[in-house]
């Protein structure tokens, strides 16, 4: 199983980027896909997630309204794009897969398979 996360880079507040992770290696019917960040020095937190068919996207709150997961089926990938960033978006983001056939877990211990980590830094 691989979980290819990409997209990250540099970025004035006030600015976007999209994030991709690309899934491989088994079927994640049944599954979740979920980002988390993990800025210096902090725990990892939950960012936002969506359901492998699509359905039940949800949103930490700090990334709702800013934030869009979504889930491209033929290419098997999930995106976050993300609007309006701040400096306190700047961390290393991570996309994860784990159960979720009928809900988001934000807990990191639910998930079973995570992708490297691919770093945003805001600058002010």
């Amino acid at each position: 199983v691989q979980l290819q996360a990409s997209g990250g880079g540099l970025v004035q507040a006030g600015g976007s980027l999209r994030l991709s992770c690309a899934a491989s290696g088994r079927s994640f019917t049944g599954y979740a896909i979920s980002w988390f960040r993990q800025p210096p020095g902090k725990e990892r937190e939950f960012v936002a997630g969506i359901r492998w068919s699509g359905a039940s996207p949800f949103y930490a709150d700090s990334a709702r309204g800013r934030f869009t997961i979504s889930r491209d089926s033929a290419e098997n990938t999930v995106y976050l794009q993300m609007d309006s960033l701040r400096p306190e978006d700047t961390a290393a983001y991570y996309c994860a897969a784990g159960r979720g056939a009928t809900y988001v877990y934000t807990a990191p211990h639910h998930y079973d398979y995570w992708g490297q980590g691919t770093l945003v830094t805001v600058s002010s």
